[in-house]
């Protein structure tokens, strides 16, 4: 784990000095990987089979097994989120930096919603599996996809909901606001970088 990390900081500050457009997405697939890859042994439940939640890599439309399926949920809901905090401010979340505009795309939604997958998302993931709030029961298979049934959907929603209202302080300005509100918080930092009041984005990071 110390050296995925430190391999991703690597990775961080070479995004930082690409030089273009091909050589940022292929840093970003890298760190994916090695991203998703640590994550994979992180999933443990108390009890139960514990197979049931290996998890190979991301895959999605449709997603083949428990853990894609929760991940493709948790960032629908977050992508929601996020596209609201910047319609709130003004932007048009279709219109975005790094990703591809395309119809029916939300690309700034999915520029800002980057930084907030792992503190979000698959946190929210994590957390459902290991403490069993979600089990391999409530899940449905059919033709080598995988579903959330009813039972597991509710006890997702509520677990994320739980992860949107907890507090965390705020690096930039000190006080303590819950993550929804951080949300909007950055989508108003975003908003001041583009007007040219502020020189960089400031970024969201926990630690």
């Amino acid at each position: 784990m110390e050296s995925t990390l430190r391999t991703l900081k690597q990775r961080a500050l070479d995004a930082e000095q690409a030089e273009s457009e091909a050589q940022l997405l292929g840093l970003e697939g890298d760190a994916a990987r090695l991203y998703f890859a640590a994550l994979a042994g992180l999933f443990r439940p108390r009890s139960g089979p514990q197979t049931e939640f290996d998890f190979r890599g991301r895959n999605r439309r449709p997603p083949r097994d428990p853990v894609n399926a929760l991940l493709s949920f948790a960032y629908a809901l977050l992508l929601k989120d996020v596209r609201i905090a910047l319609t709130g401010v003004g932007f048009d979340p279709m219109v975005g930096f790094f990703h591809r505009p395309r119809a029916g795309r939300p690309a700034l939604a999915l520029d800002l919603m980057e930084e907030f997958r792992p503190l979000i998302a698959d946190s929210v993931v994590l957390s459902v599996i290991n403490t069993e709030e979600v089990t391999a029961e409530d899940f449905v298979r059919a033709a080598g996809a995988v579903a959330l049934q009813d039972r597991g959907r509710k006890a997702f929603l509520a677990a994320y909901e739980r992860r949107m209202a907890q507090e965390v302080t705020h690096p930039r300005y000190g006080y303590t606001i819950s993550y929804r509100r951080v949300l909007a918080v950055q989508a108003r930092l975003l908003a001041r970088t583009v007007q040219g009041e502020l020189g960089t984005y400031p970024s969201f990071r926990t630690r």
